[in-house]
């Protein structure tokens, strides 16, 4: 419960700190051209956002069918899904399953098993963006 209790302004932070995707600055001038107001094309990866001697805090974006590199998690984490779908996990022996995540939801994962990596496939129509909230020094 300690531990739940010190994450809650870490991840109100996280999450406050992070825009909404499509949001569009105050100051971008209206009229413009459609293909000028275009966002540039979203690649999958990891955006680092925060880090302490207690958390790392990152960005993940998985567009669909741009796997996230094959990785491990050593720690604990929460998830906090900024835009929702579904992600297919696939670990190094070949074996997969759906992580659902619900857009503003928040999730609790354990530390990966000792030695397994795994990557992570979006299959569906639209870009995944969570906020990871990895705990250090936890075993």
């Amino acid at each position: 419960m300690r531990i739940a209790q010190s994450l809650t302004p870490l991840l109100v932070l996280a999450i406050s700190s992070c825009g909404q995707p499509g949001e569009q600055a105050a100051d971008e001038p209206a009229g413009q051209p459609a293909d000028a107001a275009e966002e540039p094309a979203q690649t999958t990866g990891r955006t680092p956002q925060f880090e302490n001697e207690h958390v790392t805090v990152w960005k993940s974006v998985i567009v669909p069918n741009q796997p996230l590199e094959m990785h491990r998690h050593d720690n604990p984490r929460a998830i906090i899904a900024l835009k929702g779908g579904t992600l297919t996990v696939v670990n190094d022996a070949g074996e997969r399953h759906d992580m659902t995540w619900e857009t503003g939801s928040a999730y609790w994962l354990e530390a990966d098993p000792p030695g397994e990596l795994h990557g992570d496939v979006n299959e569906g129509p639209e870009p995944v963006e969570v906020i990871v909230v990895q705990l250090k020094g936890v075993s």
